[in-house]
């Protein structure tokens, strides 16, 4: 009696409704039993596979011919390849092997970024699985809407007991970004990463477009001075809480009045209320965690549906800002700490936690999170960050937690 093995089956042409159940329907006559199986359709190409036991009175039956004039009243090819039972059971076990999700988005990707990431991935090892489309399908003539394109990459490791260098996979993708043309992210296929249920946003620059104490000294006659020191602090040369003191001080005397004036002319970041949307649709918590202000705050979590708000409270006496801010400042420490906090009071683990910010007070809780993103944010900020996304809007970030632009109808 021969041992049992497996036999790979591999279908390949043009697709067509019925075609699977009619192989399969043999494959049935024949009591087969299933050991793997997969398939994909680009275009209306077919590439189907289905991995069977090879029992010993299969090999003498007309299972094979059956399969063969079939495929070929469907107009598809078919080929067989046998494995030993040595080898399958390589397979199985190979399957503790570590797995990671590379994502590549962009408004166009061409062959050079996908020959790129390929790459560097074979470089270090490691095998690509599967390459799934998340964009919706690219007509030929793009018309006016924003162009957007994402596939994500499945890679594994040789064998359990490989080990990655991820920071040479990180580094070698990190120079597909260096022009803004496309992102690249890199995370761990893990339990975690399919059930991320918190996102923290950094408010100005990140959620809206601008930074509010650089508005309001612009009408307060200081714009020049708060700019830059505020850029100073984002690129991490200044200390965030003297710097954001100063700033502050400079605010002096500004009335009331000129908050709403910055309330109505700063915008909201591209893809912030399609992703804060989605994200309520799909069950998941929201944060602003910010260095900016309260009264702005606000009115985002009145008009996005944000669940928490921290951010600091702008001191103002008889309709006239102070100079002050009350007490406690949030800067990166604290905002590292609320990430936590509310994460506890969830019952959420960090790991199910996502951080976006760009400057470098969000580094803190991008750090901490199980998945930090650097926003069109300063090298300083893209470096210090795992995964970081320039190339488009802030929906982007859907594309980073596997979700598909026809998942939400897009």
């Amino acid at each position: 009696m021969t041992a049992p093995s497996a036999l790979l089956i591999r279908v390949t042409g043009h697709d067509r409704p019925g075609l699977t159940h009619a192989l399969t329907s043999i494959l049935a006559r024949y009591d087969v039993r299933v050991l793997d199986i997969g398939q994909a359709v680009i275009h209306d190409g077919l590439a189907f596979g289905i991995l069977i036991e090879l029992r010993d009175e299969l090999r003498s039956s007309a299972l094979l011919t059956d399969l063969l004039l079939e495929s070929h009243r469907l107009g598809v090819e078919v080929k067989f390849s046998a494995s030993t039972s040595g080898e399958y059971a390589a397979w199985v076990n190979a399957q503790a092997r570590r797995r990671f999700i590379i994502t590549l988005l962009g408004p166009a990707i061409a062959a050079s970024h996908i020959a790129q990431v390929s790459g560097v991935l074979a470089e270090a090892g490691l095998n690509i699985d599967r390459i799934d489309r998340l964009s919706s399908r690219v007509p030929l003539q793009l018309d006016d809407a924003q162009p957007r394109f994402c596939v994500e990459f499945t890679a594994t490791a040789p064998s359990a007991a490989t080990l990655v260098d991820e920071d040479a996979v990180r580094t070698g993708l990190a120079t597909l970004t260096a022009t803004g043309d496309v992102d690249v992210a890199f995370q761990h296929d893990s339990i975690f990463r399919r059930n991320r249920r918190l996102v923290a946003f950094d408010m100005d620059s990140t959620l809206i477009q601008g930074e509010v104490i650089d508005e309001l000294a612009a009408l307060a006659g200081t714009g020049e001075q708060v700019r830059a020191i505020t850029e100073a602090a984002m690129r991490g040369e200044l200390d965030f809480q003297q710097s954001f003191r100063r700033r502050v001080a400079l605010l002096k005397g500004l009335p009331e009045s000129a908050l709403q004036q910055v309330i109505a002319r700063i915008p909201l970041t591209d893809g912030a209320e399609r992703l804060v949307a989605t994200l309520r649709r799909l069950g998941y918590k929201t944060a602003i965690l910010s260095g900016g202000f309260t009264f702005f705050g606000s009115v985002l979590q009145q008009r996005l549906g944000i669940d928490h708000l921290h951010a600091n409270t702008l001191e103002i006496r008889d309709g006239v800002v102070t100079g002050e801010v009350v007490p406690p400042i949030v800067d990166g420490t604290r905002k590292a700490e609320m990430l936590q906090v509310i994460a506890a009071s969830e019952g959420l683990s960090l790991e199910q936690c996502i951080a976006v910010g760009d400057g470098a007070n969000d580094l803190p809780m991008l750090r901490l999170a199980g998945l930090g993103i650097a926003f069109r944010a300063k090298p300083l900020v893209r470096s210090g960050a795992k995964q970081s996304i320039s190339s488009m809007g802030l929906d982007g970030i859907l594309y980073l937690i596997g979700v598909r632009d026809r998942d939400i109808g897009v």
